[in-house]
């Protein structure tokens, strides 16, 4: 679309943190109707410029440009103002998605486009053009419904449609398909070219190549914090795509043959939490030197199974052994010591809240699991110099970027807070490993060493279970795969019988057989 006026500049951005520097004079332009794709390893970058333009920082260096909405001029926004961002029709919608889940969808939408003390609503007027304005994207949601009542992708919908009710001309959306089905990430990306085919102008940060490819006019690739690709997606591969992200090439991990041994881990009837959020009769089998793959879309009950194997959640019902060993009553009493102590290790899913302590330092993150355990104390004095080189090691072996053993977790990026949390699960080679949502939100340099490592420990006799919604890593890693379903699990079947259509028709609650039946 060489011929389509530019709708957004961003001229020379520089963003600096301390000595860090984020963005380094990065310079993109973005026309209308036309679709960019932004990608980078974590700490590339990204998200700092995007909060940069939508007026969340304020760049050291540089301007930000939208083009006037009645003379189509460039006209510079003021920095550090998100009122003045949404004023010239910039929306941004965000990975965590920003609603009140206490209010209808409607409400949402039209939270803040009214005078405070105006002497009547417009809700007659708003959910008529609503109306029109689903009609025209696409984008159908109950608007009567509350927020806590919808699923993830109806939810995305409703912040994209708050963004376009604003009369947003660039929309700019944060890892849209992370917590999709590919049904709805399909329908979603349909429904960006529609938009763009009216005019929208859009930038979408993904670390999904595949997705890059296919729905992207332009891509452009940030490497520590500097712009080192703007290139049309024709003639653009996924390899060449991530050398530009990491520098250097990419060897994607795939899962050898092998016998899987003995089992490991059983769950029997087991249920436990309550509400939305429970897990009613779960029958599970975990077999060592295997990888168990568990399919579903967020909030179907994976969390409460994740706590329930951590030992953070009391079993109400059913049983749970390792190794033969009955764990069950333990967990009635909720003993996360427990299961560390009988051979169980977790990569928690969201790795800031349950992940790390970000106020201690990377070595006391890295042993604070296994704090009682004789290489870290003796006659409870902690060994700090022996705790220190452990952590150095780990920090070289993971390559983990900080600036020594002594930094706080919190100053760390996500990618590397997730290589924090790998080195303490993974070194203590443990007998169970529970990885949920392990390469959420990394790049795909990041995402091939998790894979790598989740691997390594199922090739030493190690069983994983992996709880994951993205489906590419389902069915590259997992030996068996099993769908959860309003916290109910399904059989666990081998990959090599299994397509991404039957998984994703089975996380949305349909199944190939009954649907077949019933057609009969």
């Amino acid at each position: 679309m060489p011929s389509a006026p530019t709708v957004l500049q961003l001229d020379q951005i520089t963003k600096r943190f301390g000595s860090f520097t984020a963005n380094d004079a990065v310079s993109l332009s973005l026309k209308k109707g036309e679709i960019l794709a932004l990608l980078g390893e974590n700490g590339a970058g990204k998200t700092t410029l995007m909060n940069i333009l939508f007026g969340h920082y304020v760049a050291d260096e540089g301007t930000v440009s939208v083009a006037d909405r009645s003379s189509g001029a460039l006209t510079e926004l003021p920095p550090g103002q998100p009122h003045a961002a949404l004023e010239a029709g910039v929306g941004m919608v965000h990975q965590h998605f920003t609603l009140a889940e206490n209010l209808s969808a409607l409400d949402n939408i039209l939270l803040g486009t009214e005078p405070l003390f105006s002497a009547r609503s417009a809700r007659a007027k708003g959910r008529a053009r609503l109306v029109d304005l689903m009609q025209r994207s696409g984008l159908t949601v109950d608007l009567d419904a509350r927020i806590s009542t919808l699923s993830v992708g109806e939810k995305q919908r409703v912040e994209i449609l708050k963004a376009l009710y604003r009369d947003a001309r660039v929309l700019v959306l944060d890892e849209p398909t992370a917590v999709l089905t590919p049904q709805e990430s399909d329908t979603l990306f349909e429904t960006l070219k529609t938009l763009a085919a009216e005019g929208l102008a859009i930038i979408f940060i993904s670390h999904k190549l595949d997705e890059v490819i296919a729905s992207s006019d332009r891509i452009a690739v940030l490497r520590l914090g500097k712009l080192v690709a703007d290139q049309p997606t024709a003639g653009s591969t996924k390899l060449q795509l991530a050398e530009l992200m990491v520098g250097q090439t990419v060897t994607l991990s795939s899962r050898p043959e092998q016998a899987a041994g003995r089992v490991l881990l059983t769950l029997q009837g087991a249920s436990a939490g309550d509400g939305r959020a429970a897990i009613h009769d779960i029958d599970l089998a975990l077999n060592s030197g295997e990888i168990l793959g568990i399919a579903g879309v967020s909030g179907n009950g994976q969390a409460t199974l994740a706590r329930l194997l951590s030992g953070l959640e009391p079993l109400r019902k059913g049983s749970l052994t390792l190794e033969e060993r009955d764990l069950g009553r333990t967990l009635h009493g909720q003993s996360a010591r427990t299961m560390i102590e009988a051979g169980f290790a977790r990569i928690p899913e969201d790795r800031h809240k349950d992940g790390i302590v970000g106020a201690m330092s990377i070595a006391e993150n890295l042993a604070i699991e296994t704090i009682r355990a004789p290489q870290n104390q003796r006659f409870g004095f902690l060994k700090f110099g022996a705790i220190a080189e452990r952590a150095r090691a780990a920090i070289k072996a993971y390559d983990i970027r900080c600036q020594g053993e002594r930094a706080a977790a919190r100053l760390l990026s996500g990618g590397n807070i997730q290589k924090i949390v790998l080195a303490r699960t993974l070194e203590a080679n443990p007998k169970v490993v529970l990885a949920a949502q392990p390469s959420r939100g990394l790049d795909v340099g990041a995402t091939a060493d998790v894979h790598r490592r989740l691997l390594d420990a199922r090739a030493r006799g190690a069983g994983v279970i992996l709880i994951s919604e993205d489906l590419d890593e389902l069915m590259r890693l997992s030996d068996r795969i099993a769908v959860i379903h309003r916290g109910r699990l399904g059989p666990a079947e081998a990959t090599e019988t299994l397509d991404r259509s039957t998984l994703g028709l089975r996380m949305a609650g349909h199944d190939h057989a009954a649907d077949a039946g019933e057609a009969a």
